[in-house]
């Protein structure tokens, strides 16, 4: 197999710009540094396609040394064919080669090795090749007894022909392929409610697997949420789960692919060996496969909405430039609050007690209008968990029985107490308590909410579904791939990133980041990005992977500022000199050097400044908004500054909301009350759509209408389609 050939075929693209990637990557390049640098070499293949090439180059590489293992192993045995060995080679999934290697594959004791070692095997191959038979069958059998093996009888004999039969049987690969397509294709998925329940589970409590007491789907038709709650049920012992199906069909299907002939006298021999082979052997893996591989799928589809959602989440609009203060609610202990500057800083933190049982609502208030006028607080930022609601209440009364002139939000808190106990949060604030550094990080969500989730592990940030169900390996390297992704979209300010933020650079670690810390607080801010290599650890490879994505405002080079690599600065000020603009005119005339290029033609300018089309567009992109920060372009949060109550609801009101979760039947939107709204996916376009990613993101503001309110269970269903209710 050609590796590059398969993997150019299978994404549409030629083999050589495979051959460029895999170059690149053995070289030590990152995903985010090819796709932004390296646009000329790839032809401009993005972050999604280089992943895709790295993962199946990875895949493929195993599968190609898997066969190579297999090819030995059944040669060294004498009983490599030259069928076989094609049929290995051609092999397209690890799956396929496991079938053909499994005759050959070294075993323990099983009922069939133990049947030959009595000398059998001879009886069992004259069962299969004399279809015809019609001699004294009871005088064979007889033939094979030998008591010091153990063939006390001849129906001894039999019952071990048989089971080697069946072990044949069991190891044929086109049997297997078939059984595994009929049962994806027929059966179905039945589970029930399970007697042997959870020992520990309080009476009374409501069984959250109700619904899949009594459930069955088709497998081609079960949805991946569904796969994960029947899962999840039956780990959990609520549920019986078996696969429904047509064992008619299937012993037809066996018999069809294995014996080449129609009809035996050795007949319903036969049929109870295909039943014996099918029930006790093929059946039971290949459900174990089945369900094996429903859950793959389920984990696959789980964790690429999980990265979608958080990938719009990190990428939130941030509310820059304003003194936020961040309100962590409680109950009995209290509620946190801390304030904290425009840049990230924390000034001033305390508790108050303004919810039950201590019930101090006028000593709460005091407190925040004191510190709201004390800092010239611009907004408020109210957690979302345990006291939020009323929290809101409170806060929008203040605002207005103070004349107070700020706002308050409210910001999702997943995640937040986890973040405060972490040895990331004792760094940053030492001499503080835990419960006093998660409001903190509810502030710096507003304020940048990129930097301040990097520093929580992604499956605690709650916008996913079954998170902690699905494969975590897979899990962690998606995410891991997302928070990379959204780090060097974005960019980084290499004066003020914390070292959890410059972890996610392309071409920087753990170890590198803290040095570049420690090197802004003994040696001050960096001046120019080549400064950079004055860091312990940083040479001139990881200097080239990281300097782009490593922003310096206000430094001594405006091109600092900028996405332009410091490789593609002589090709910027030539551009420059050619279109009489200074290095300090950028800001005003990016315009006029991108109107001048096109009047000349893009690429005589990149000939002449010699780089490529794809680094001439970038390099004018970034001189037309030098310091662009790409969030800018997402929804900025919705500001409130007056409470809604369910009860002020009606069916048919109009109402802006907040997307905060996207799961497969639908979305989960803060219209501003306690309880979030459930946008089903039948009410999120006038058309049919297979997933609500289709239209939706989290952090979307939109506009819906209210459909139903059932207030004493406190649910709300919202649509977004138009016309009348």
């Amino acid at each position: 197999m050609n590796v590059k050939n398969v993997i150019a075929a299978e994404l549409s693209i030629k083999p050589e710009q495979v051959d460029v990637v895999l170059n690149l990557f053995s070289e030590g390049a990152t995903v985010p540094f090819i796709a932004r640098y390296r646009k000329e070499k790839t032809g401009e293949l993005d972050e999604e396609q280089l992943r895709e090439i790295e993962d199946r180059f990875n895949y493929l590489t195993i599968l190609e040394e898997r066969k190579e293992t297999v090819l030995k192993s059944i040669d060294e045995q004498g009983k490599l064919t030259d069928e076989l060995k094609e049929k290995i080679i051609n092999a397209a999934i690890l799956r396929e080669v496991e079938d053909l290697y499994l005759p050959y594959k070294p075993k323990r004791k099983t009922r069939g090795t133990i049947a030959k070692a009595k000398g059998l095997e001879p009886l069992a191959l004259f069962i299969l090749e004399n279809p015809k038979f019609d001699g004294d069958f009871n005088e064979i059998l007889e033939s094979y007894m030998d008591a010091e093996k153990g063939v006390e009888s001849g129906a001894a004999a039999l019952l071990g022909a048989k089971d080697i039969i069946a072990e044949m049987i069991n190891e044929t690969a086109e049997v297997r392929q078939a059984v595994r397509e009929f049962l994806l294709e027929t059966a179905s998925i039945v589970s029930q409610k399970s007697d042997t329940k959870k020992e520990n589970i309080a009476p009374n409590t409501k069984d959250v697997y109700e619904v899949y007491h009594d459930f069955s789907v088709a497998l081609a038709k079960i949805k991946p949420y569904q796969t994960l709650a029947v899962n999840r049920g039956e780990r959990e012992k609520y549920l019986k789960v078996v696969l429904s199906f047509d064992k008619p069909e299937v012993l037809l299907i066996i018999f069809e692919k294995f014996f080449e002939y129609e009809e035996s006298n050795f007949q319903e021999i036969l049929d109870e060996i295909v039943d014996d082979s099918f029930m006790r052997l093929i059946f039971p893996s290949i459900e174990r496969e089945v369900r094996n591989q429903l859950t793959e799928d389920a984990d696959l589809h789980a964790v690429e909405i999980f990265a979608s959602n958080m990938r719009q989440l990190l990428l939130v609009s941030p509310i820059s430039n304003k003194i936020i203060m961040g309100i962590d609610p409680g109950f009995v202990s209290g509620s946190k609050v801390a304030v904290i500057d425009s840049t990230g800083k924390y000034i001033e933190g305390t508790t108050m007690y303004p919810h039950p049982p201590q019930k101090r609502m006028a000593e709460g208030k005091k407190i925040v209008a004191q510190l709201v006028r004390k800092h010239n607080v611009d907004l408020i930022a109210i957690g979302n968990g345990t006291a939020s609601r009323e929290t809101e209440i409170m806060i929008a009364e203040l605002i207005k029985e103070e004349n107070l002139g700020c706002h308050y939000l409210i910001v999702s808190e997943a995640g937040a107490s986890v973040y405060s106990a972490s040895p990331v949060a004792k760094l940053e604030f030492p001499d503080l308590e835990a419960s006093q550094r998660g409001n903190i990080s509810i502030a710096r969500r507003v304020l940048d909410p990129l930097a301040e989730l990097v520093k929580i592990d992604p499956k605690s940030i709650g916008v996913g579904l079954y998170q902690h169900d699905v494969d975590q390996k897979l899990l962690n390297k998606k995410l891991d791939d997302v928070v990379i992704s959204c780090v060097n979209y974005v960019g980084v300010d290499l004066n003020t990133a914390s070292g959890s933020l410059l972890t996610y650079v392309s071409g920087l670690n753990k170890r590198i980041a803290n040095s570049i810390v420690r090197h802004r607080e003994k040696e001050g801010r960096f001046k120019i990005r080549e400064e950079l290599m004055k860091v312990a650890g940083v040479g001139e490879k990881l200097f080239e992977q990281a300097a782009g994505f490593l922003k310096i405002p206000n430094g001594e080079n405006p091109l600092d500022n900028t996405f332009i690599h410091p490789e593609s600065y002589s090709a910027t000020e030539e551009l420059l000199k050619i279109c009489s603009v200074s290095i300090s005119e950028i800001k005003t005339k990016g315009n006029l050097i991108d109107l001048f290029v096109k009047q000349k033609g893009a690429g005589n300018i990149a000939n002449q400044i010699g780089v490529g089309e794809p680094t001439l567009d970038d390099i004018l992109l970034n001189l037309k908004k030098p310091g662009r920060d790409p969030r800018e372009e997402m929804p900025a949060p919705i500001l409130r500054s007056d409470v809604l109550k369910i009860s002020d609801l009606q069916k048919g009101m109009k109402l802006k909301g907040t997307v905060r979760n996207i799961v497969d039947f639908g979305a989960f939107v803060d219209i501003g009350v306690k309880h979030d709204a459930l946008l089903h996916i039948s009410q999120i376009a006038n058309k049919y759509i297979k997933h609500p990613i289709e239209v939706l993101n989290v952090a979307d503001i939109i506009d819906v209408t209210i459909l139903e309110i059932d207030e004493n269970k406190g649910r709300i269903s919202i649509t977004m389609k138009g016309g009348d209710l």
